[in-house]
């Protein structure tokens, strides 16, 4: 057997630098009994452009009286999160996962009068916890639960100034808070399958919001959905593709403090929609239990209930450590 493949049936952990999948999946494999991991991902997300449904709107028609007729139209989004991870494996059919962001939030507006402003936050996110539970190990194949759930420690009181408020600060809108504010379960399957210089598999994580937070309402329930596929061009090298699917809810209830009609993020009503992107990535087994790891992506496809921002690219860059 070479040295870089999989020891046993399936041991995701092994050297083969597919043995984890793409860097922007998370949960996707268990350790051994005693095996720890630690793991750093640097994430960037660049919004820039709004669009309603499948079609590009302008600013000028987000503000304009006789288009979508509000007094502030959001014009460009960048999001940082900067995630650090363990994982303790209690058996080898059972791994415990903690994930704990922080984010970085700016977003920049345009008024229907011509006057610019940006708003910012940032932050500890909703730190997750989870259970990844073996449902198979057989021949190359792995198949497991991702039993989660994450907790209301990101902030959902960040305010700002804006144009109209200066000096005061108000509470921003939606998108520029740093937790959900509720407790959020998150189940879902994960499943790998390796061949020779080859490995595929596939990824469905639900979340669903548990009531409303202390501000009377709820982000929407998601659903994400992921494909790849990962080539072993060496014994410590790999590239992969990956196709992403997610689809929000709009926001039940609302936060009395904003104003829906001023601008398209404060409206609880158009924040639900659908993207598929497609990635591409990197993984490096570079020895010592050590990996590094790049995935970029653009979408493909989105379909917004808007006026709403639309997602121009993402990109991940991580490390991980067996221990």
């Amino acid at each position: 057997m070479p040295a870089y493949a999989l020891p046993g049936p399936v041991a995701s952990n092994g050297s083969r630098p597919d043995g984890h999948t793409p860097i922007g999946v998370m949960g996707d494999h268990l350790h051994r009994a005693g095996e720890w991991m630690l793991s750093f991902r640097s994430m960037r997300m660049d919004m820039d452009g709004n669009r309603d449904g499948t079609s590009r709107v302008s600013s000028a028609e987000v503000v304009s009286p006789s288009g979508f007729s509000f007094m502030v139209s959001p014009t460009e989004m960048t999001m940082d999160m900067h995630m650090l991870g363990g994982m303790y494996a209690v058996s080898d059919d059972l791994t415990l996962m903690l994930m704990v962001p922080w984010l970085d939030l700016e977003m920049d507006h345009v008024t229907r009068m011509g006057g610019r402003f940006t708003t910012e936050s940032s932050g500890f996110g909703d730190v997750g916890v989870s259970a990844l539970v073996r449902a198979l190990e057989a021949d190359d194949t792995s198949v497991h639960l991702n039993l989660g759930f994450t907790a209301p420690t990101g902030s959902i009181d960040e305010r700002d100034e804006t144009l109209a408020s200066a000096p005061a600060e108000v509470v921003l809108p939606y998108p520029m808070q740093l937790g959900s504010g509720t407790w959020d379960l998150r189940p879902g399957m994960t499943a790998t399958r390796w061949f020779d210089d080859w490995s595929v598999g596939g990824q469905a994580i639900a979340t669903l919001r548990l009531g409303r937070n202390s501000r009377d309402y709820s982000l929407g329930d998601r659903i994400d959905v992921t494909a790849w596929a990962a080539y072993r061009a060496t014994e410590r090298l790999s590239f992969s593709a990956r196709l992403a699917f997610g689809r929000i809810g709009n926001v039940d209830g609302a936060d009395d403090s904003l104003h829906p009609a001023v601008v398209p993020t404060a409206d609880p009503s158009l924040r639900a929609g659908s993207r598929l992107d497609a990635l591409v990535g990197v993984n490096a087994a570079l020895g010592g239990g050590n990996r590094l790891a790049v995935e970029f992506g653009r979408p493909v496809l989105q379909d917004l209930d808007g006026p709403q921002l639309e997602t121009d690219w993402l990109a991940t860059v991580g490390w991980q450590l067996s221990l």
